[in-house]
């Protein structure tokens, strides 16, 4: 049977996933709740419909990339959403970052639908979902991960298939995404302190970026929005905050006190109280330097 590729959720990572679905010759269905979403998408040639309900009856794999684990359970199980209505066979691939039982309790219900699905949250931000190389951690059933596999290649570069629980991607994205919180913070007190000191954020990431200091979030936050004054939403401080919750319910099921990533959870719960949620995590550095005077260098 010919794929028909459905896309929910052309948000910032869904919308360049998409996008190169199409670009490597796929027929791509989509849908979303923003008609801006929704011209970018049909002005790349995509075929835009008008509800989840019309799209998953003419595709057989189903695709969502969406923001929130409500917004998840929403549009797999409402009267009008993919379990109800998707076709018999239909792989459901959900690169969304939710919480770990959501991702067992959907895979559930889809094989009582007789449908088949796949936990599949990425890594690597916008810009990993423009270029293509997007880390992408999938759980669930091998064959149905090799089903799959073709269309992991397209949108990501770094694919791995974890086994066939649907929720252990998910599990090690909130991990990854715990260490984010982490080093995004760390980055923030130490350019500010380092301004205060007298040190130039430029010096400071040219000799910390050849010290055991470096780290990835580094240098993205700090080559690609610190240092151009831009806080547009690559990830935004309330996604992230979203996850670090996440994670930190994930803890506690475990009995694992996080005795940093819960203060963590406060940290960012003030920064984005404090007007920053929209913006891009790094903005964490903008957060903090509104309570200092800095003395340039």
């Amino acid at each position: 049977m010919k794929e028909k590729l459905g896309f929910i959720g052309l948000g910032n990572m869904g919308l360049p996933m998409s996008i190169n679905l199409l670009r490597a010759g796929y027929e791509v269905y989509g849908f979303d709740t923003n008609t801006k979403a929704m011209e970018q998408f049909i002005a790349e040639g995509g075929i835009g419909l008008s509800t989840t309900k019309e799209l998953v009856q003419h595709s057989n794999v189903i695709m969502t990339s969406l923001p929130t684990p409500q917004v998840v359970e929403h549009v797999f199980t409402s009267e009008e959403g993919i379990l109800q209505n998707a076709q018999q066979g239909s792989l459901l691939i959900d690169f969304s970052t939710v919480n770990p039982e959501l991702n067992d309790e959907l895979h559930k219900k889809a094989q009582s639908f007789d449908l088949r699905y796949l936990g599949a949250p990425v890594s690597g931000g916008v810009i990993g979902a423009i270029n293509a190389t997007l880390t992408i951690m999938v759980g669930g059933e091998e064959k149905d991960y090799q089903s799959g596999e073709k269309i992991f290649g397209i949108v990501g570069k770094n694919i791995y298939h974890l086994g066939t629980s649907p929720s252990i991607g998910t599990r090690i994205k909130l991990l990854n995404n715990l260490m984010i919180g982490f080093y995004t913070q760390a980055v923030a007190e130490t350019i500010v302190l380092g301004e205060k000191m007298g040190i130039s954020a430029n010096t400071l990431y040219e000799v910390l970026s050849n010290s055991y200091g470096q780290s990835r979030i580094y240098e993205r936050n700090y080559l690609e929005y610190m240092k151009n004054e831009n806080y547009e939403p690559g990830f935004s401080t309330n996604l992230l905050l979203k996850d670090l919750r996440l994670a930190k319910n994930m803890a506690d099921e475990a009995g694992v006190p996080l005795r940093i990533g819960e203060q963590l959870v406060h940290l960012y719960n003030d920064i984005a109280a404090e007007g920053y949620g929209e913006n891009d995590m790094s903005a964490a550095y903008l957060s903090l330097k509104e309570k200092c005077i800095i003395k340039q260098p």
